[in-house]
């Protein structure tokens, strides 16, 4: 894999820096003034190049006299942005991006000191860090930086505070009060090592960083347009949470998720990642154009591969050249071209059907299925075992007149479809025909319970019958009753085949004359006794004359009965068909087994096994665990996969238009400026891509993933603009910083928990949050990293933090997405179906906020308002805003008011005995702090109001603890815990509860 060592021959940059007193950095400095001011009309799109000037290239510039290097005052850039006339400034007026005093100056100071070019720091080969660093890799630059600037950094944070930071951090999980304690009480040296270990070993780990990487992906339960239907894909979400825990070298990570299917001998957790590729928004809307929605998704990829793996926009040159960065148009299709072997649609069917899929069982559903196919195999080699057993007496055998099947008697056969109510009595409680039960159905009006899907259903002729017992109450007799049958000719199997005795009071298929659907059979038989009731299949619409016993005519089957009355008391018992022989049967028995032709032989074998009793038991064992094995199957989850095909044809599309196909043909191929794949002329594979994005020459993959995991740990990234390293992003604060880390990342083999642990036992890391005066002015925007970062958490980690206070949180790794609370009419304006929230009840209901079911276009309304992306596309950094609604919402969503609830429960039970102990553990519990006297005073008031407001209101008290579905102890006084529920929503609310600082 051939990487650019140099971009001298693309970006035209000189080697060294002027020199000066205090030298300009262009890539600090002067760079981002003119990506900025510029670069929109005089960078590297090439084809539209105002005047043909590019100011990206130092060549281009010196040769168009824009530059003179050493002469500000002779060099036309520096007239041109300090010129007083409109028509002559730079950049021009109606562009409304005029530059400041001060870059004007830095511009002319650049030009001054020889307009030396640098490499853009992001496309440039990682630079390893010094030997023998001490005490810690991070701490030498950030140390040497502020030395520089001669700020003095904060002190480290206090042992509670770093335990809760490390906890929110590492697990997205605050810690509790036990585990403050001991921490707080450990002062060996070894304790926060100790700490870190067993954070980072938490099954909660994994589930914290996958809430970031879902994200960057755009992970989600729906399909994002049109309807947005449901979608099944969380057993990637499970793959990511697996992969963090079992600290999956990120290079694999890359490989199984661009290419899983790809792999020698995929396992199924490699095709789950592989569903990464399919995890983009669809349609299945009616009329949309196929190629049309290709294209789209054919975008959306570049997009989010190129941010996620590159943190780079390639996605801009979809139309055009990228204005900012060296992304050609020609770069954006070839890129996209990776993904032309992609089995998929432009437009869907099926409600959310995205094949293709796998299915993707649990251990306890993949020991079913495997338990069911061993007892099948046992069945069949018994079946065949018996069968030749029985076939070896074939000569001696004799038909019996007719052969009967019993489809109903003591029990609802497995795997059938039932409805009605199946009331088994038993001797004692009624009569019984045969057997230990029957079944008793009665009613005032019409009533009736049946079954469809028999497993062994009849092959119909002329001369089958249908039979059941019935026992009609002598005191509580029906006005009639009714046999319904389910079969037809294959087709359309219908339940108009039915025979009715008694009166007309039984609608179905009523007709003023008899017919197949509605044939009257006489009078009700008598009661107080057995009576077998018998329907010719021809009477009912199941025969024809023409039998196809005899070789010709509609094949007709049957397999389900419905048992219909009404009024009155009836039981019902045994209830099947029985035939004779086919008459291809007996005519071969009328002669000698020698002169059997291989039809007729074949009919006798067929008819003789299928009516000997032990084969048939058999054959109904094995119906009924197939039955089973299939029920499992159907309740395994699939997931959306990769699978390779044909590549399509890609063009690039003039002006991004999919239906301009004039565009030359392009093969898969990585951006020109940054190199190229080896691979001896053959098509390039996504593969492929993922070997070149893992290779650790690679300038881009390590910062990337270095940058976002630091900005996890302090609140940003070392460069800020975690989304984008190009033109338009930010120069990082510590360049050399971050090279050193993406080396020792890929050095360590891509060992993310490697990385993190190297962070976190940092000075910078464990540094205080609270900045002096002094640091405030001198560095507002934390560049230093002369204290730590405080912020607000994550939307799931405030669900989480206040169901783990509550009580409440149920603590589950993996499985499908679960439905907390939500305001009724949310989904009202779903169509492509309707549909209706239901939220979850019992152990669903406290799942991490991870599994929160993630509606694109109709977001949890928790989540929304605490700024979790609807994930359309990638997101590499959450914003976070402060809005009333976000106070509204702890104070006023079901799960916030039952966390409180439950929390309040737990104040009182593991709180101490007296007020002022409950109050200081509850806000130790919430906050990892010891709270104040004043503290405390206020939250006493707090209790004191509401213990009497709900003293005086005992509706009230019932009204709140009855929010939510866990139950409140009945030993403690409700307007005890009401009191103490309002409190616990007071501390749940703090700015302090949903900040890590």
């Amino acid at each position: 894999m051939k990487f650019a060592r140099s971009l001298a021959g693309l970006l035209m940059l000189a080697s060294s820096v002027a020199t000066a007193t205090e030298p300009l950095r262009f890539n600090r400095d002067i760079r981002p003034i003119l990506s900025d001011k510029c670069f929109a009309c005089h960078g590297p799109d090439a084809q539209h190049a105002a005047a043909d000037l590019r100011l990206d290239q130092r060549e281009a510039a010196l040769e168009s006299g824009a530059i003179l290097p050493g002469d500000a005052e002779a060099s036309e850039l520096v007239a041109r942005i300090f010129a007083e006339d409109d028509d002559l400034r730079m950049p021009p007026p109606d562009v409304h991006k005029p530059l400041t005093a001060t870059e004007r100056q830095r511009l002319r100071q650049w030009v001054q000191q020889g307009a030396e070019y640098e490499a853009h720091w992001a496309y440039a080969p990682l630079r390893p860090a010094p030997e023998n660093l001490s005490p810690n890799l991070v701490d030498h630059f950030v140390s040497k930086r502020l030395q520089q600037e001669q700020v003095a950094a904060v002190p480290a944070a206090d042992p509670a505070t770093l335990i809760r930071r490390l906890s929110l951090d590492l697990t997205g999980m605050p810690p509790t009060v036990a585990e403050v304690e001991a921490f707080v009480a450990d002062p060996s040296p070894l304790a926060y090592s100790q700490l870190v270990d067993r954070l980072l070993e938490s099954p909660r780990y994994g589930e914290r960083m996958a809430s970031y990487w879902l994200d960057l992906v755009r992970y989600a339960d729906t399909v994002g347009y049109h309807g947005d239907q449901e979608i099944s894909q969380w057993p990637y979400r499970d793959y990511v949470i697996r992969a963090f825990n079992d600290n999956l070298p990120y290079d694999r990570f890359i490989r199984e998720q661009l290419a899983g299917d790809l792999l020698p001998d995929p396992t199924t957790d490699q095709l789950v990642a592989s569903g990464y590729n399919r995890l983009n928004q669809t349609t299945e809307e009616g009329g949309s154009q196929a190629k049309e929605y290709l294209a789209i998704y054919f975008a959306d990829r570049v997009r989010n591969v190129s941010q996620v793996f590159l943190g780079s926009t390639l996605g801009c040159a979809q139309c055009h050249d990228h204005k900012y960065d060296p992304f050609t148009a020609k770069d954006f299709y070839a890129f996209g071209a990776f993904f032309a072997d992609l089995e998929e649609r432009g437009v869907y069917s099926g409600r959310g059907h995205r094949p293709p899929v796998m299915p993707v069982p649990t251990a306890e559903q993949q020991r079913q299925i495997d338990q069911h196919q061993a007892e099948l195999q046992r069945l069949h080699s018994e079946r065949q075992t018996l069968r030749e057993r029985l076939l070896a007496d074939l000569s001696s055998w004799q038909p019996p007149p007719t052969s009967e099947a019993v489809w109903i008697d003591d029990v609802q056969p497995e795997g059938r479809t039932y409805s009605g109510a199946w009331n088994f009595v038993e001797a004692a409680d009624g009569p019984v025909q045969h057997g230990q039960r029957s079944r008793q159905q009665a009613s005032g009006d019409l009533v009736q319970h049946y079954f469809i899907d028999a497993d062994a259903p009849v092959t119909v002729s002329r001369q089958t019958k249908f039979y059941v017992w019935v026992y009609l109450d002598p005191d509580d007799p029906p006005q009639a009753i009714m046999l319904q049958l389910h079969g037809g000719d294959g087709k359309e199997p219908s339940w108009e085949h039915r025979a009715v005795w008694g009166g007309d009071q039984i609608e179905y298929g009523r007709r003023k004359d008899s017919w197949t659907g509605y044939r009257r059979m006489g009078d009700l038989p008598d009661t107080g006794q057995w009576i077998r009731l018998e329907v010719d299949a021809a009477d009912v619409g199941l025969a024809t004359d023409d039998d196809p016993a005899a070789g010709g005519g509609k094949t007709f089957v049957a397999d389900g009965m419905a048992f219909t009355q009404f009024g009155g008391r009836v039981w019902w018992d045994r209830a099947g068909w029985h035939a004779p022989p086919p008459r291809i049967v007996t005519d071969a028995l009328a002669v000698d087994a020698d002169q059997w032709s291989a039809e007729q032989r074949q009919a006798v074998e067929d008819y003789y096994l299928a009516t000997a009793a032990p084969l048939a038991e058999i054959n109904q064992q094995i119906d009924q665990r197939q039955r089973r094995l299939e029920q499992t199957k159907a309740s395994v989850a699939t997931t959306v996969i990769s699978k390779a095909v044909k590549p399509r044809t890609i063009r690039i599309l003039p002006r991004g238009n999919w239906m301009d196909d004039s565009g030359d043909i392009v093969q898969p191929a990585v951006p020109e400026f940054l190199g190229q794949l080896d691979v001896a002329g053959r098509r390039a594979t996504r593969l492929d891509l993922a070997e070149w994005l893992a290779d650790p020459e690679h300038p881009l993959v390590a910062r990337t993933m270095v940058n976002r995991l630091w900005s996890l740990l302090f609140g940003r990234g070392i460069c800020t603009s975690v989304d984008d390293f190009g033109g338009q992003g930010t120069y990082p604060s510590h360049p050399d910083l971050l090279d050193a880390l993406a080396v020792e990342f890929i050095e360590s083999g891509w060992d993310i928990k490697h990385l993190l642990r190297l962070i976190v036992h940092s000075d910078a890391y464990r540094r205080s949050s609270t900045p002096t005066p002094e640091l405030i002015e001198a560095d507002p925007y934390n560049d230093l990293f002369a204290r730590q970062g405080r912020f607000r958490l994550d939307a799931e980690f405030i669900r989480d933090t206040a169901l783990a206070t509550g009580g409440l949180l149920v603590e589950q790794v993996g499985g499908p997405s679960v439905r907390p609370y939500q305001p009724a009419g949310y989904y009202a304006q779903l169509n492509f179906p309707r549909r209706t929230y239901q939220a979850d009840t019992g152990p669903k209901q406290y799942r991490r906020g991870l599994y929160t079911h993630w509606q694109r276009t109709f977001l949890h309304p928790m989540l929304k308002a605490f700024d979790a992306p609807s994930r359309e596309e990638c997101t590499a950094l959450r914003p976070r805003s402060n809005t009333p609604l976000q106070a509204l919402t702890l104070l006023n969503d079901p799960t916030f008011v039952e966390a409180a609830r439950g929390f309040a429960v737990r104040i009182l039970r593991e709180g101490g005995e007296d007020r002022d102990r409950r109050l200081r553990w509850a806000y130790q519990s919430v906050l990892a702090q010891e709270p104040s006297d004043e503290i405390v005073a206020v939250l006493a008031e707090v209790y004191a109001q509401q213990r009497d407001v709900y003293e005086q209101s005992p509706e009230a008290a019932e009204q709140l603890l009855a929010t939510g579905q866990s139950p409140t102890p009945s030993d403690l006084e409700a307007a005890e815990v009401a009191a103490w529920t309002a409190v616990a929503r007071v501390l749940l609310n703090l700015h302090e509860t949903i900040t890590r600082y």
